[in-house]
């Protein structure tokens, strides 16, 4: 794992950075004197090193004695990282991309007091027994289809027809016949996180409020309506519309493969329109919301973006706070953080694609955004477990095996 050392003109950082602010007490060390923040960050294929560096280079400029000092969390989560960090009594300031859980408040500083923290994209939302620990930049949308136009005209697919999980599977066979990759996929995070923005749509958009009463006993994942989301993607998988090799392909890989014509369709979120434009296929990419064997269209599976955490045990717990106070209200800095990763924040306007703009119109026409937040979100480590679970998909394992693997896992944690 690699650290990078930011003053004026260090290096920068990657994918979503996340800050967030602790109370104003704490032994922060003078501004004057010289304070390092450090915080940990994840890299995407958006949001860049250099990204990072330019943004952060303007905090420091501002505020002279202030250096960032970023941690790059490689293949692992920012939770993981974070962890690692805190078991080896090395605690961080600010970690990016994690959001506190009932389970996990307690590693955080309470932002409940700072009265810029309420005025932050979805911070009703995501409060926790009516307290504040996360302050985010905007919000994404993730349940969405992505589509390469020219495949679709080739196979003969109406995009504007999928409605279903059996018309989302016939038009993959439909495309697997005129040559193409149905699906892509890859590895890391991005199995369980497909499946998380294709099943969440469907189920949470039945029944918002499913996870709380997992949390409370009162349903499982084996006798639910995620079985049979399992069971669709088993089926992808046996057809081949999933290649089992996409496993070894990293997140930037697969979307490198899809934007090259490579595949059909991607499932992924809003934060892949920046790179579509980067890479200026926008115009050559549709998108539709995500098919569900329920209500059409279903909710979108959304969530914070770019959230800010401040760690309790951080040594700067002033500045800390005070630097996510600029990354999540300076509108320079929101604004930049919002193009550069296709976020959306009311306010907020900035100039995109036209695939942006058919992102923002599929947002428009939802019913609603489904936030796994306070009693809504899942026990700490999920997303990693879910991972697992889709991913033993590949390796032999069955639905009912997958989905009873998660009841088990989910019940271990007490």
């Amino acid at each position: 794992m690699k650290t990078v050392w930011r003053r004026t003109c260090g290096l920068a950082l990657a994918p979503l950075v996340m800050v967030s602010a602790v109370a104003c007490g704490g032994g922060s060390d003078q501004a004057s004197e010289g304070t390092t923040l450090r915080v940990i960050v994840n890299i995407t294929p958006n949001l860049t090193e250099k990204y990072w560096n330019d943004l952060f280079a303007k905090y420091e400029k501002a505020n002279p004695g202030v250096n960032i000092k970023l941690e790059l969390t490689g293949t692992i989560s920012a939770d993981a990282k974070l962890r690692q960090d805190l078991a080896a009594g090395d605690p961080p300031d600010v970690a990016q991309q994690i959001i506190p859980s009932a389970e996990t408040a307690q590693l955080f500083a309470d932002l409940s007091d700072q009265d810029w923290a309420a005025k932050t994209p979805l911070a009703d939302q995501y409060t926790l027994d009516g307290k504040r620990y996360v302050a985010g930049v905007g919000e994404q949308i993730q349940s969405l289809v992505f589509y390469n136009k020219a495949a679709f005209e080739k196979a003969g697919v109406d995009a504007t027809k999928i409605r279903t999980m059996a018309q989302f599977t016939t038009a993959m066979g439909d495309l697997k016949k005129a040559g193409y990759k149905p699906l892509q996929t890859s590895g890391q995070w991005v199995t369980g996180g497909q499946f998380s923005m294709m099943a969440d749509a469907g189920v949470l958009t039945a029944d918002p409020d499913w996870t709380a009463k997992r949390k409370a006993g009162k349903n499982s994942f084996a006798k639910s309506d995620y079985l049979s989301y399992f069971q669709a993607y088993k089926s992808w998988i046996d057809k081949g519309y999933l290649e089992k090799s996409a496993l070894g392909l990293t997140y930037a890989d697969g979307q490198t493969n899809f934007l090259n014509g490579k595949s059909a369709m991607y499932m992924m979120g809003s934060f892949f329109v920046p790179a579509a434009d980067a890479a200026k296929k926008s115009d050559e990419v549709g998108v539709f919301t995500m098919p569900t064997d329920g209500a059409y269209p279903s909710g979108q599976f959304g969530n914070l973006s770019n959230p800010y955490v401040v760690v309790n045990k951080s040594r700067h717990k002033a500045e800390a706070i005070k630097f996510v106070k600029w990354a999540t209200t300076d509108p320079e800095a929101i604004k930049s953080q919002l193009a550069s990763d296709g976020n959306l924040r009311s306010g907020f306007t900035y100039e995109t694609s036209s695939l942006g703009t058919a992102v923002q119109q599929i947002l428009d026409k939802a019913p609603s955004v489904l936030v796994k937040s306070g009693d809504r979100q899942p026990i700490a480590g999920f997303s990693d477990e879910l991972n697992k679970q889709v991913q033993s998909l590949y390796t032999g394992s069955s639905p009912a095996d997958a989905a009873d693997g998660l009841d088990k896992w989910w019940n271990s944690q007490g």
